[in-house]
């Protein structure tokens, strides 16, 4: 995935901006953004503060970490199944 040129920490002040009265055909145009890209922004991260994306993002890696763990064990549960299945 392509990386953003804008932190996190700029993107929420962008959409702050808007929350606070700009208009946002005006912003975009400041900050060099399309009117597109500020609307997916603001799907993703609108009513979150820096630290709460933070704190998401860490929860995302955990859960990346979780789903990885379970699916090597059940590979290795698999494995062992077939294998005692052949001693049978």
């Amino acid at each position: 995935m392509k990386k953003s040129r804008f932190t996190e920490a700029q993107i929420v002040g962008v959409l702050k901006e808007v929350e606070l009265g700009a208009k946002v055909g005006d912003t975009c145009r400041k900050h060099g953004i399309s009117d597109a890209t500020h609307y997916k922004w603001k799907s993703q991260y609108s009513g979150m503060s820096v630290p709460h994306r933070a704190q998401m993002r860490q929860l995302q890696q955990e859960n990346a970490k979780l789903k990885r763990m379970y699916a090597d064990l059940v590979l290795v549960h698999h494995a062992l199944k077939d294998v005692v299945e052949r001693k049978l």
